[in-house]
């Protein structure tokens, strides 16, 4: 079998004509029939289905244009990807990662994009909304990864969103409120806000209840979430945090997730980039990256 036979298949899918087919490949109508019977010789069965109105493939034909796009869409991918190796023999990547998005995406990201394109360098940057969105349409970052301010963005950013981030309740173990299973028993209790104001990380966001119109006490904010687990190691505090961020860090130090009963905001994590400025061929090979990792962690959570 050669590529050519591959093509020729996923051609007459498309066409449903052997004499377009023919005309699209640039070859004469006997020859596309002799290489269509070559082929059917080798898989020893019919792979097209002639009918007045044109040509369709048979069942066999049609289990091997699905392996044929695979395999032409990849040589195609190879191509592209040595044609650019050629021309370009350094190149970097900037992204600006969420915390949860660092933790749960970057590593295996970093490990694909790397096996592939290992002359590549990736530059990995903490980044917060709303100063991700400004440095991705400044050109500061070939894209961000994390999620969206609530009130949307323009058309000027291409937005795909990767995998639901659930939040939780933190506090240090040792917290008097750290069994608490409601929100209102936390109304009067210090609370720290990180990332901005109406963002996921701001206890304002959440459904406490109260009737008598108060609202949580914002003692302390911080941009920075390895200053939050300073602060909360140290302080009786809580805060809200991204359960794949807490995770990783909560345990070994000593937090704990409140058993709160009343229902907890998910927050989407994106990837996005600029719309007016295509990614670069390694730029979209490390979304593609990504966007593989988010597949695979949703896949994970669902089994």
């Amino acid at each position: 079998m050669r590529l050519q036979h591959l093509h020729l298949l996923l051609t007459l899918a498309k066409t449903g004509s052997l004499r377009a087919s023919a005309q699209i490949l640039n070859v004469s109508q006997p020859a596309l029939t002799k290489a269509l019977r070559q082929l059917e010789d080798e898989f020893g069965t019919e792979l097209v289905v002639r009918t007045p109105k044109g040509v369709r493939l048979a069942p066999a034909g049609e289990l091997i244009a699905t392996r044929a796009a695979t395999v032409v869409r990849e040589i195609e991918r190879a191509r592209e990807e040595v044609a650019w190796h050629l021309r370009h023999a350094e190149a970097q990547v900037t992204v600006g990662v969420s915390p949860v998005a660092a933790i749960l995406l970057a590593p295996g990201a970093a490990d694909r994009f790397g096996a592939r394109w290992p002359q590549v360098k990736v530059r990995l940057r903490d980044a917060l909304y709303p100063r991700a969105l400004e440095q991705v349409r400044a050109g500061e970052l070939d894209m961000a990864l994390g999620p969206l301010p609530t009130d949307g963005i323009g058309r000027d950013l291409v937005v795909q969103p990767l995998f639901d981030s659930q939040a939780v309740i933190v506090a240090r173990r040792s917290h008097p409120l750290a069994r608490a299973k409601r929100l209102v028993d936390l109304m009067d209790t210090a609370w720290v806000l990180t990332g901005p104001a109406g963002g996921p990380g701001d206890p304002h966001n959440l459904r406490f209840g109260a009737k008598d119109g108060r609202t949580p006490q914002v003692r302390l904010e911080c941009e920075s979430f390895s200053t939050l687990l300073e602060l909360m190691a140290r302080l009786d505090v809580i805060a809200i945090m991204p359960k794949g961020f807490f995770d990783r860090y909560g345990p070994r130090m000593d937090f704990v997730h409140l058993p709160i009963v009343d229902a907890l905001p998910n927050t989407t994590i994106y990837a996005l980039h600029r719309a007016d400025t295509p990614l670069t061929l390694p730029a979209r090979r490390l979304l593609e990256a990504f966007v593989a990792e988010a597949r695979d962690l949703r896949t994970a959570k669902a089994a």
